[in-house]
C-alpha cells in the first residue's frame, strides 16, 4: 500500500494560473470594471490600465482602481465595489475572453500521456468556472482552487500546497505569466515555467524563472526536463 501510494505522490503533475497564463481575459475584466466605474460617475480607465493592476485577485484589482479614479476606499466602500465588479464580471466574463494559442492541444496532449493538472488562480471560484465551461477547458483539471476559496490568496504559497494536496503530488511544475506567479512557485519551492505574453510588468531576466516560453508547443519539452529533474533527487 505505502509503495503505491509513493508512486502516486511521484506522479507527473502540472499546475497552472489562469488569466494570462491560459486565457486572455483583459478585456472582460476591463469591461466590468469600466461599468462598475461608470455606475459610481467615474470615467473609464484605459486597458493597459486595468491589466496591470491584474494578479493579486479580485480585491487588491478594485483597491487599485479605486484608488487611481480617486473613490473613496474605506472598508464598507470597498466591500460595495468589489460586490458590484464581481456581480458584473460574474455574468459576464467571457465574452470578449480568449484562449491562448495552442492551450487546448497541448492540455490535451498532457492529460493522454497521464501527467495530472491543476489550476491554481487568484480569480474567484464562480468565473473562473464560467471561464472554464465556456472554453471547455474545465474537464482537463483534477483540482482547482480559486481566489475566494483561502484565506490568503497567491504570493502566499497556500493556495498550490492546496492544489497539489488534492492531485496528491509532492511536487509539481506551475505554469504562470506574473511576478506573482514566480513569487508563488519559489514560496511553495517549486520550478516555474514562465509564459511572457502575459500581464507581467518585469523583465524575465530579472524574475529569473527556472523556464520561460512564448509558444505553448515547447511546453511538453519543458515539462519533461522538470520532471527528470524532479526523478533524479
Amino acid at each position: 500500500q505505502s509503495n503505491v501510494v509513493r508512486e502516486n505522490r511521484r506522479m507527473k503533475a502540472i499546475v497552472f494560473d489562469l488569466d494570462g497564463t491560459l486565457i486572455e481575459s483583459g478585456g472582460d475584466i476591463h469591461a466590468a470594471l469600466n461599468q462598475m466605474l461608470a455606475q459610481n460617475g467615474c470615467t473609464p480607465l484605459a486597458l493597459h490600465t486595468v491589466t496591470s493592476f491584474i494578479g493579486k485577485g479580485s480585491s487588491n484589482l478594485v483597491k487599485r482602481v479605486i484608488d487611481a479614479v480617486g473613490l473613496p476606499d474605506d472598508d464598507a466602500s470597498h466591500a460595495r465595489y468589489l460586490a458590484k465588479f464581481l456581480h458584473i464580471y460574474t455574468k459576464e466574463s467571457a465574452g470578449l475572453t480568449t484562449v491562448f494559442e495552442y492551450v487546448q492541444e497541448v492540455l490535451t496532449g498532457f492529460q493522454q500521456s497521464g501527467t495530472v493538472l491543476g489550476l491554481c488562480t487568484n480569480k474567484p471560484a464562480a468565473p473562473t468556472q464560467i471561464v472554464l465551461d465556456q472554453f471547455g477547458l474545465a474537464s482537463f483539471f483534477s483540482a482547482v482552487v480559486g481566489g475566494d476559496q483561502l484565506p490568503t490568496r497567491k504570493p502566499d504559497p497556500a493556495m498550490l500546497h492546496l492544489v497539489m494536496q488534492e492531485l496528491a503530488v509532492d511536487h509539481c511544475l506551475f505554469v504562470g505569466d506574473s511576478e506573482v506567479d514566480v513569487a508563488t512557485a519559489k514560496a511553495a519551492g517549486m520550478p516555474v515555467a514562465l509564459y511572457t505574453k502575459g500581464y507581467r510588468q518585469t523583465p524575465v531576466a530579472e524574475l529569473a524563472p527556472e523556464f520561460h516560453f512564448d509558444d505553448y508547443r515547447v511546453l511538453p519539452a519543458i515539462a519533461e526536463r522538470c520532471f527528470s529533474g524532479f526523478n533524479n533527487r
